[in-house]
């Protein structure tokens, strides 16, 4: 849900729109004959780790033992996660687990926040990267590979062993379920935010005076839920992944 679709259409594809997108611009690679399609939720998504990237820098650069400024919020900020997955997975795990669930979760987050901000849709090459299936493909195929990595090190090959529990006949049903996580968690993501930016551009095109700001306010919760949702099924995954049965 965001100001770039109640805004239009404009600045390289801010609301929904069928068909595959056409690319921005394209990177020439020396030394063989391909070009390399730039697309616009690709740069909005460069944008967003940049910044992720910098201010933790930022905040980790010069640590002091009464934080302030922005090594306080990011403080603020990676406590309050850890807290909230320790409740889900224990605070062992959470320890070892939380900095990339809270990556996620951060990256998912601003990725849809970032088609609220205002005049978004007058931004060429600006798109939020969570509205294009791609981008949350991506992400569900990074934790499918994270759990069959967190379970191994945890478990070694004793990690496979669920594969054929607690029948070893289910083991294809298990495999199915396996396969299905991904896809679920990409098309659950992808769904609610191109849905949401297609409706909202529809909306906004007929109201555009009434329409845009009490969307947007709608828009920073269901961001946030969404957000949360998909780091809470994927910590449940690697919970599970990595328990310890006795």
């Amino acid at each position: 849900m965001s100001a770039a679709a109640a805004a239009g259409h404009g600045g390289g594809g801010g609301g929904a729109h069928h068909g595959p997108p056409d690319p921005l611009t394209t990177l020439h690679i020396p030394g063989i004959d391909f070009d390399l399609p730039i697309y616009n939720f690709v740069i909005t998504s460069w944008v967003i780790m940049f910044i992720l990237v910098f201010t933790a820098y930022l905040a980790t650069r010069n640590m002091q033992k009464m934080p302030k400024g922005i090594q306080n919020v990011w403080e603020m900020i990676v406590e309050g996660l850890f807290g909230f997955f320790a409740g889900l997975m224990g605070e062992q795990r959470a320890r070892k687990y939380g900095p990339f669930l809270t990556t996620c979760f951060l990256y998912i987050l601003l990725c849809n926040y970032s088609g609220l901000i205002p005049g978004a849709a007058m931004i060429k090459g600006f798109v939020p990267p969570t509205n294009n299936i791609s981008i949350t493909a991506a992400l569900s195929i990074l934790v499918f590979l994270s759990i069959f990595y967190f379970g191994i090190r945890a478990k070694g090959i004793g990690f496979f062993k669920h594969f054929v529990q607690p029948m070893a006949f289910l083991l294809i049903l298990n495999i199915i379920e396996e396969l299905v996580r991904p896809v679920s968690l990409s098309l659950r993501l992808y769904g609610n935010i191109f849905g949401e930016e297609m409706i909202i551009g529809q909306l906004g095109e007929m109201v555009p005076l009434l329409v845009p700001l009490p969307m947007m306010a709608l828009g920073l919760l269901t961001g946030a839920i969404q957000a949360f949702v998909f780091t809470i099924l994927a910590s449940t995954y690697i919970a599970g992944a990595t328990e310890e049965h006795h």
